[in-house]
């Protein structure tokens, strides 16, 4: 039996973990709190320390044949160089090609020193000098601002919707650089946008079903911005707004992204990596490379595949995945976050959840659990993020909304979540946006 150590303890990490125990694997697990569900899939073999305490985790992975690292932040600080040190392989990229995640600045460049297609215009600064002319020549209403490094999904700015005059544009950047930080101003991009995600070996990518999220806080796409408050994907595994060659010149985009990687640093990409592109007049744009699965969209395919998930991992870590097939059901999937009230800005933190495991499996419901802490007591609390992601497969979309909605009643605590995920309006709302376009 293959022994693999899993790196996380979020929704996606429960997702992960789950395909891992599905495909054969015996699990062993990393985490910085417990989550009940991966404590359970280890079979209580699990060690709760900082994810970044490399020595610790290197030293609780030995015998194990590969890791596979779920979260992005120990990824970009070289968790993955310190598995190999210790001659244990990882799922997950090393320090230079984590970089796609970890520096803005550095993947905004690589993509335009190798003329990538999907790349837009753009500036980087370490100053204010240049920035109000910058901001002059792409037209204020066009602006995005980007700190360059991690930002959990919350620390991007889009001019109309976060900032409405070039006072808040150069405030907000002045921000960045007094909290020690690196600018991006980027073109904004207009259209719709979708998450591609695949498994990489250095060279061979492998595409899951496409998936789309939702950032903001409440219906109707308003509020501030989240870790993302659901996702859903479609039985075709497109969207109806994505055809498949717009797909395609995704991977092809992804392939030379990693092969201009490659080049640059002498190291090759081996892990998780997803894309996340949007739908534009001027064709299909990159908004951002994640060096890792998404959270939730990881929920979305990961229960659906049907390769064995541990023998892929074996690949990307063999560099065999030119002689395998990443295959999936062809059904829809919905996932609803449950959130902590007062989330993204000011979460209740260390309230009671309960989760009604078997009522959701009875409805053919699935959940996994998120930013939670199961105490010694066997108590589940919030902790300052998501809680439980809700997810729906079926046929069709229509059925998976319905199956998530229903689940969502099965989890109770001082929660709440968007009804809206993956209901007609919503989607129609997203088809009548590109159509308005002329996409």
């Amino acid at each position: 039996m293959v022994k693999v150590m899993l790196v996380g303890n979020g929704a996606r990490e429960h997702a992960i973990a789950e395909a891992l125990v599905n495909s054969g694997a015996e699990l062993r697990a990393f985490m910085n709190k417990k989550n009940p569900a991966i404590a359970r899939l280890s079979g209580g073999n699990f060690r709760i320390d900082s994810l970044e305490n490399f020595e610790h985790a290197t030293s609780f992975a030995a015998g194990c044949d590969f890791v596979v690292v779920g979260p992005e932040a120990p990824l970009v600080v070289g968790i993955a160089n310190a598995f190999g040190s210790a001659g244990i392989p990882c799922v997950g990229p090393a320090i230079d090609a984590a970089q796609l995640e970890g520096s803005k600045i550095f993947t905004r460049t690589l993509l335009k020193n190798s003329k990538n297609p999907v790349n837009i215009e753009f500036a980087t600064f370490t100053s204010m000098d240049g920035i109000p002319g910058f901001v002059d020549d792409l037209g204020m209403e066009n602006v995005v601002v980007k700190p360059d490094g991690l930002t959990g999904g919350k620390g991007v700015k889009v001019f109309g919707e976060h900032m409405r005059s070039k006072g808040d544009i150069i405030s907000y950047c002045e921000e960045i650089f007094h909290q020690g930080g690196r600018v991006v101003v980027e073109e904004r991009l207009d259209g719709e946008e979708f998450t591609l995600q695949t498994f990489v070996d250095g060279r061979t990518i492998l595409p899951t079903p496409l998936v789309q999220d939702h950032k903001r806080a409440y219906e109707n796409d308003e509020g501030p911005n989240t870790g993302g408050m659901g996702s859903y994907s479609m039985q075709d595994h497109l969207m109806p707004f994505i055809p498949r060659s717009d797909v395609e010149f995704a991977i092809e985009c992804m392939v030379k992204a990693i092969g201009a990687l490659k080049q640059e640093t002498g190291t090759a990409y081996k892990g998780f990596l997803y894309g996340q592109f949007m739908k534009t007049k001027k064709g299909v744009k990159l908004v951002e490379f994640n060096a890792r699965f998404g959270d939730p969209e990881a929920m979305n395919v990961l229960p659906i595949m049907t390769t064995n998930f541990t023998d892929i991992c074996q690949g990307i870590v063999d560099g065999s995945l030119h002689k395998m097939k990443a295959e999936f059901k062809e059904v829809a999937t919905v996932v609803k976050y449950l959130v902590p009230n007062g989330y993204p800005e000011k979460p209740v933190t260390n309230s009671p959840i309960m989760v009604d495991e078997d009522g959701l499996r009875r409805i053919g419901a699935r959940c996994y659990y998120a930013s939670v802490n199961q105490k010694d007591d066997g108590a589940v609390v919030t902790s300052s993020s998501r809680t439980v992601g809700i997810l729906g497969i079926a046929g069709t979309i229509e059925r998976a909304e319905e199956i998530a909605e229903k689940g969502t009643a099965l989890v109770s605590g001082d929660l709440y979540h968007r009804r809206d995920i993956g209901r007609k309006e919503l989607l129609q709302k997203r088809i009548d946006h590109m159509k308005r376009l002329g996409v």
